[in-house]
């Protein structure tokens, strides 16, 4: 009986024991699932998170970009310049910045003791020659010297019939007008040119080409052709000597001059007037400075300078039509590749104007400061007398008597700062 019972307790305990195991299992798999639920139920909660966040943040960029478009175009709105063509706006009519004491707004440079190496401003020999040699080859003539031999450079007149199978074709006769032609330049197909080289003027000169492939014309491309040509002449440059200066060049800007060599100081005292201007203007910018800049004359400025920008558009408009181009559609679109847009071309036209404005400011701060004068009515006169009534009306009209006055004020500066330097190098070799 004992033993039985021992048996009962036993099976029971275990029975109780896979119970208990059963319990524990199923509660565990419970507990699991509920944990796998939280877990998905967190996941869902952060990726809506997530996509709220995410939603907000696209909203607000969307917003932020409307925003800062609404911004920008307020702003393009506020600056924009409005051209104008009253080049004499902000001047009074004696060509000085109207309602401004320059002595206020200008740190001025120490103008009357200017230092200027002699080095820097002295004719070179290089472009003195450059300059004597281009006058020169504006006075080429046509010579029909039968001792002459053409050469590679050389200009020639040549007239020429061209033929393809004995056949002429259009475009290769010069019909006796006459071509000028440089040697080497290409202009003419295959190694034409350079038949003509050793050759002299009166000769006749067979040359024979062939046209490329894919030349302009179904007529003759990739075939061969034969010209029948006549050299009329060599172009030839004078020399440099007595007779041709006194029969060409006797008078240059007032000056007379009866030798070669008077000729060649007077080019040569050109440059070094040219060098010195360039040095003297550049140095009275450099160490002048601008404490402010007059709002009103610097507006002013910049709606000129557009229009004189969108006056270059249309030209090249105009000129790019005649070529079947594209024209430009904004007026930042003729500026520097850096210039792409409005924005930047109004930033880009202030820092033009504020350049031309601080050049008017040094200049009438001299004008000033030395106590120098103009006389306008003598300047008109002058004006007149030189280019005609027509010419100063249409001055006058275009760009104003402010304008005009303002212009002379800076000439009489340049020469006044010239003959001051001109005397203080003088003096320093005495």
């Amino acid at each position: 009986m004992a033993k039985d019972k021992k048996k009962n307790a036993e099976t029971n305990a275990e029975t109780n024991a896979e119970t208990n195991k059963k319990v524990t299992t199923e509660v565990s798999k419970s507990k699991a699932k509920r944990e796998e639920r939280k877990k998905e139920v967190a996941k869902e909660r952060r990726h809506k998170r997530t996509v709220r966040i995410t939603g907000i943040v696209i909203a607000a960029a969307i917003i932020a970009a409307i925003a800062f478009a609404a911004g920008k175009s307020i702003y393009l709105s506020i600056i924009r310049t409005t051209s104008d063509s009253n080049f004499s706006a902000g001047l009074t009519a004696d060509g000085k910045i109207d309602g401004v004491n320059v002595k206020d707004v200008l740190n001025l440079v120490d103008y009357a003791n200017i230092n200027v190496p002699a080095e820097d401003v002295a004719a070179t020999d290089e472009e003195v020659e450059a300059d004597i040699n281009a006058t020169l080859e504006s006075y080429k003539e046509l010579s029909t010297d039968t001792s002459l031999e053409i050469a590679d450079g050389d200009e020639v007149n040549i007239d020429y019939v061209g033929t393809i199978d004995g056949v002429e074709f259009d475009g290769g006769n010069s019909n006796g007008a006459g071509y000028d032609l440089t040697i080497g330049s290409g202009s003419f197909v295959d190694d034409f040119e350079q038949q003509l080289i050793g050759h002299k003027p009166g000769e006749n000169v067979t040359v024979e080409v062939t046209f490329p492939e894919d030349y302009d014309g179904e007529e003759v491309a990739g075939k061969d052709a034969s010209f029948a040509v006549t050299i009329n002449g060599i172009k030839t440059t004078p020399e440099l000597t007595d007779e041709f200066v006194a029969e060409n060049l006797s008078t240059d800007d007032g000056e007379s001059f009866t030798t070669a060599e008077e000729y060649r100081e007077s080019v040569k005292n050109r440059f070094y007037e040219q060098h010195l201007e360039e040095y003297l203007t550049d140095y009275i910018m450099d160490n002048s400075t601008v404490k402010s800049y007059p709002s009103a004359y610097l507006k002013a400025i910049q709606a000129v300078t557009k229009y004189d920008d969108e006056n270059m558009m249309q030209y090249y408009n105009q000129m790019f039509s005649s070529y079947g181009m594209a024209a430009y559609e904004n007026v930042w679109d003729t500026r520097t590749d850096d210039i792409k847009d409005e924005l930047s071309y109004e930033k880009e036209l202030r820092e033009r104007a504020k350049e031309t404005a601080k050049t008017a400011l040094v200049y009438q701060a001299i004008y000033e400061d030395a106590g120098l004068t103009i006389d306008m009515d003598a300047v008109i006169a002058e004006m007149t007398e030189e280019n005609g009534e027509e010419y100063v009306a249409n001055m006058k009209q275009n760009y104003g008597d402010g304008y005009m006055a303002q212009a002379e004020i800076r000439d009489t500066v340049i020469d006044y700062l010239k003959n001051l330097y001109s005397t203080t190098a003088n003096q320093e070799i005495e």
